[in-house]
């Protein structure tokens, strides 16, 4: 442990290999781990948690009900709060809890309001407004923060008409892309697939409409449930994960349908406003099927 003779360090709760340099102020209840780097003029009150491996940058304040984990990345100037409705010298009875989980970034001058999660791997953008928790390894930026992407998904692909129907595989094990027949004349546009060419035989069917394009929907995988996603109107991207690749989708033409299989999580985001999604699932409708934790479903994953 190295600290610096202009720092201040109340806490005996500091881990080996850790530096905390000059105009830093650790009040004593704060446990710092292993190998942090505590950048110069950071202010780290009593009730808070950093785990092994963290950086955090220069004029960073972490107040009490904060929880950082392992290898997490801290920008310059990144401003936490820790009480919804603050008033001086009125504390609240309990700080809600905010949890940057592992190996998150998040970009200098960005504001991370109080009682949220930064889930595992996401990245906050520079200067981005985060007024909801964000979700395992998603790419947020801007006032609201909204999803733009996926760390290591790629930019959304978006599959070229075909005069005829294909069915084209992804890197993310068992996600395909099917090309429908399109058929234009005169009268209008028609897109066609016979269920007999599906990957798997629908038993139930919805749709997804009307939805804000700040929201987030999926944040699931299924045991057993096999799912075709097609966007009938507007657009909206998909991202798919089998717990070791990612990849995001576009999906703005009717004949493009995107079959999901069991055991492979997945997000949607970026809607817009006139965006209809019809999805085929190739079970009724079953609570217990659904995976809605991202920590589970890769152990799920892992023991299968």
């Amino acid at each position: 442990m190295s600290i610096h003779p202009q720092a201040l360090c109340e806490s005996d709760q500091v881990g080996e290999g850790t530096r905390i340099w000059a105009f830093v102020h650790i009040l004593p209840g704060a446990r710092i781990g292993r190998d942090c780097n505590i950048c110069d003029g950071v202010f780290i009150e009593n009730q808070v948690s950093i785990g092994d491996r963290v950086t955090v940058k220069c004029g960073v304040q972490l107040w009490d009900g904060i929880d950082i984990e392992d290898d997490v990345f801290i920008g310059p100037n990144a401003t936490f709060c820790n009480d919804p409705f603050p008033r001086s010298k009125q504390p609240p009875e309990t700080f809600p809890p905010t949890l940057v989980q592992k190996g998150a970034s998040i970009g200098a001058n960005a504001t991370i309001l109080a009682g949220l999660t930064i889930g595992a791997g996401a990245m906050v953008g520079a200067g981005a407004v985060v007024t909801r928790s964000v979700p395992p390894h998603a790419i947020v930026r801007g006032n609201p923060a909204r999803i733009t992407g996926y760390v290591d998904s790629g930019p959304a692909d978006r599959p070229e008409p075909a005069p005829e129907a294909t069915i084209e595989p992804s890197r993310v094990n068992g996600v395909q892309m099917l090309r429908m027949t399109r058929v234009a004349d005169m009268r209008g546009h028609l897109s066609a697939t016979e269920f007999e060419d599906l990957p798997f035989q629908p038993r139930r069917s919805f749709i997804v409409f009307d939805v804000p394009s700040t929201e987030i929907r999926g944040e699931h995988a299924h045991h057993e449930c096999h799912q075709l996603l097609c966007c009938v109107h507007g657009s909206v991207s998909v991202m798919v994960d089998d717990g070791q690749k990612r990849q995001a989708f576009r999906l703005d033409r009717p004949e493009l349908g995107l079959h999901i299989p069991p055991m492979v999580w997945a997000s949607q985001y970026q809607y817009s406003a006139d965006a209809v999604l019809l999805v085929l699932a190739s079970l009724p409708y079953d609570p217990d099927d659904y995976i809605r934790d991202y920590e589970h479903f890769k152990q799920a994953r892992s023991d299968g």
